[in-house]
């Protein structure tokens, strides 16, 4: 898959660099399988000082129950990271993640620092599997999932998984990202 999306990853990291400065990708420390802290690698879609800006607008979250972080019209992201996000375009370098064995293409999205500090001890299952790229509330809800939602979606996905789960997951993620819906 890498092979195959170079090419266009190359117009889409020019466009990165074109509409703003700092690097074209992003890396981030996120929790994977057994709560072992691994760096996620996404294409950047915000500001560079963005992390920086998110203790100024933590009062803004949109996310009920808090867990995650999310907000509608978030002034941190950049013109070319609003199209990026909505396709979902900015998580190909994850590919690199699941080559390293660190993340799998489906399974519980993996939560920032932040967000797992927020989690309640009963909600830690989700670190018996891997992490992925897509997952339940990516094609159930998406940005518009609330942190509750966030822990039902990966228990039902922790406790019914199956390869069929994992195949209707990744039809279903297709159909979300090419409709856009959702992702903010």
């Amino acid at each position: 898959m890498l092979i195959v999306l170079a090419l266009p990853m190359l117009v889409v990291m020019a466009a990165i660099k074109l509409d703003s400065t700092g690097s074209v990708f992003f890396s981030q420390p996120r929790i994977g399988l057994g709560g072992k802290e691994f760096n996620l690698l996404k294409l950047r879609t915000m500001v560079e000082n963005a992390s920086n800006m998110q203790v100024d607008l933590e009062s803004n979250n949109e996310v009920e129950g808090g867990v995650l972080f999310k907000i509608k019209d978030d002034p941190r992201i950049t013109k070319v990271g609003k199209y990026l996000r909505r396709y979902s375009v900015d998580e190909i370098p994850q590919l690199i993640n699941v080559i390293k064995g660190e993340m799998s293409l489906v399974g519980p999205r993996p939560l920032t620092l932040r967000d797992s500090s927020k989690l309640s001890p009963e909600k830690f299952s989700r670190y018996q599997v891997l992490p992925g790229i897509t997952g339940m509330w990516q094609v159930y809800g998406r940005s518009d999932s609330s942190s509750k939602q966030l822990h039902l979606y990966d228990r039902f996905y922790i406790n019914r998984w199956s390869l069929l789960l994992d195949f209707t997951i990744v039809i279903k993620t297709v159909l979300v990202v090419v409709a856009g819906r959702g992702a903010y």
